[in-house]
């Protein structure tokens, strides 16, 4: 075992020298604890390869991606067990390799390791990937997923699309998920791509994010965030948007992007300002907010510029981000017919909070001691059978399905951005506003559901072609911790014919059942 270690720190050593290289389609995902002071505070994480977040995985369309998670947690304060969900792909007859834990598998136990071996035959874009077990992401569980288009239908519009122009957006915590409040007032610090600075220390390191004068720029955007959007801008600079969650757009310029967790956007950024140094910002929408001492910043540097802090000011957004505006690159038809309920199935999710958990339709999600999609491989076909009970939804084959999220003040923390696994759906309604767009509306697979006060009923639309056990849930971690969440359980008879599991999968269960407690 010593030699096994002492190997093992070898490999996590070399792997942190080249820590932002990007690995895949075929890779080692070591998740390990470690300290680390992102902004200047040293806390112990959960790590991938050594960092957090964790490298950059990037592959083609049409790849086969075989990620093999390994498992060599030891810190039960943050979880011993593991799972990991690839945020935003269809998995089409791979349900198995979603990730989510009580979904679609059991957790990986310490001191092994799950191959996830899932096809990609026709997504391209901005994905990431995180833990999918209680709020491990918070603690550093997360990175960016790319997956290239060589035929990229916006290819012509800029010159530059590589590691070096993923930006990630992360909230960070000085404490451990389980050991701070249930629900955090705020984040200590906001990280752009890993690094930023808190209150308590303004002289931490900021990222620089380099380009040439002259040059196009694709920077795909990522939020990795447990909790707060982010209104994210680029001082002197306008963003043309370009894909949302993976979704090629019509482009639109703007000068700020309200973009909430888990959300992707690709922009792109003409360097054509003067030679100098930007201010890059993202302001969350609670907690340490606006940007003193460098707080919630990243510097853009032109080549050339000096090697210092910018001087430049933030303007009032005039062009900022409205959902309603994003439009599908390729039309895109809406399921159902274009009416209100026009669909084979609507479903409202009504909203509620007791004061330490969420419920939908009255009911808080509990995850189930037997995951969802083996309940089903075993035989169980319906809402009655399937547990938790009253969290599952069974939804007919080859349908078109509306689901309503009227916002409400019965359920504090909005707006809520709410993720659909398995699928893109249309935003027929979007937040802030009362419009209903049947003909071409965004589609993307995390959408916000805005405020009370707006009066919102953010709706969406999306067609039953993909069977198996799909969570929908809030994506703000700690609401999810708190049972805000249901199961959308497709086509339940033709799950078990549409996804065969590996035998690696099937053992997954009485390996974690077999723990104590105390090494979960």
């Amino acid at each position: 075992m010593s030699r096994f270690q002492s190997l093992l720190t070898f490999i996590t050593i070399s792997l942190v020298a080249v820590a932002h290289a990007a690995v895949g389609p075929v890779a080692d995902l070591t998740i390990t604890d470690a300290a680390v002071s992102p902004d200047g505070f040293s806390r112990q994480a959960v790590v991938v390869n050594g960092v957090t977040p964790g490298p950059l995985v990037a592959g083609n369309i049409g790849d086969r991606f075989q990620l093999n998670v390994i498992d060599n947690l030891t810190n039960h304060t943050m979880l011993k067990s593991t799972s990991i969900h690839w945020h935003g792909f269809f998995q089409h007859g791979t349900n198995w390799a979603d990730g989510p834990a009580f979904i679609n598998q059991c957790p990986i136990s310490p001191g092994h390791s799950f191959l996830y071996d899932f096809q990609v035959p026709d997504q391209a874009g901005t994905f990431w990937y995180h833990s999918h077990l209680s709020t491990q992401y918070c603690d550093g569980l997360r990175g960016p997923f790319v997956v290239y288009d060589p035929n990229d239908p916006h290819a012509s519009r800029y010159d530059v699309d590589n590691d070096d122009t993923v930006i990630t957006l992360a909230d960070w915590y000085h404490t451990a998920a389980k050991l701070g409040p249930r629900f955090p007032l705020g984040a200590d610090a906001t990280l752009i791509n890993g690094k930023g600075r808190a209150p308590s220390d303004t002289t931490a390191e900021l990222s620089v994010i380099k380009v040439t004068k002259g040059k196009r720029y694709r920077f795909r955007l990522v939020s990795l965030s447990c909790d707060p959007n982010h209104t994210f801008s680029i001082d002197g600079h306008n963003l043309t948007i370009i894909e949302v969650d993976s979704v090629n757009s019509q482009p639109l310029e703007v000068d700020s992007i309200q973009i909430f967790a888990a959300q992707r956007y690709s922009f792109v950024l003409d360097a054509n300002q003067a030679v100098d140094n930007y201010w890059i910002r993202a302001n969350p929408n609670f907690g340490n907010v606006g940007f003193d001492g460098g707080i919630n910043s990243a510097i853009l540097r032109y080549d050339g510029a000096p090697a210092v802090e910018p001087t430049t000011n933030q303007t009032t957004s005039v062009k900022p981000l409205n959902e309603v505006d994003l439009h599908p690159l390729v039309s895109t038809p809406v399921p159902g017919s274009p009416s209100s309920g026009g669909v084979d199935k609507a479903i409202n999710m009504a909203f509620n909070f007791n004061g330490s958990n969420f419920f939908i339709n009255g009911a808080s999600f509990v995850p189930p001691t037997v995951p969802v999609l083996l309940q089903i491989l075993s035989g169980a076909q319906t809402a009655q059978d399937l547990l938790p009970s009253g969290s599952v939804y069974v939804l007919p084959s080859n349908a078109s399905i509306e689901i309503s999220f009227p916002a409400t003040a019965a359920a504090p923390g909005a707006p809520h951005p709410f993720h659909l696994h398995g699928h893109t759906f249309a935003v027929v309604r979007s937040a802030g506003s009362t419009v209903y767009n049947y003909d071409n509306p965004i589609f993307r697979d995390v959408v916000s559901t805005g405020t009370p006060a707006a009066g919102d009923n953010v709706t969406i639309r999306f067609d039953t072609n993909n069977p198996g056990p799909w969570f929908l849930h809030c994506h703000i971690d700690f609401h999810l911790e708190g049972g805000f969440a249901v199961v959308m359980a497709e086509d339940t008879p033709d799950v078990k014919a549409v996804n065969p599991v590996p035998q690696a999968w099937s053992d997954l269960c009485p390996t974690y059942d077999a723990l104590d407690p105390n090494d979960q």
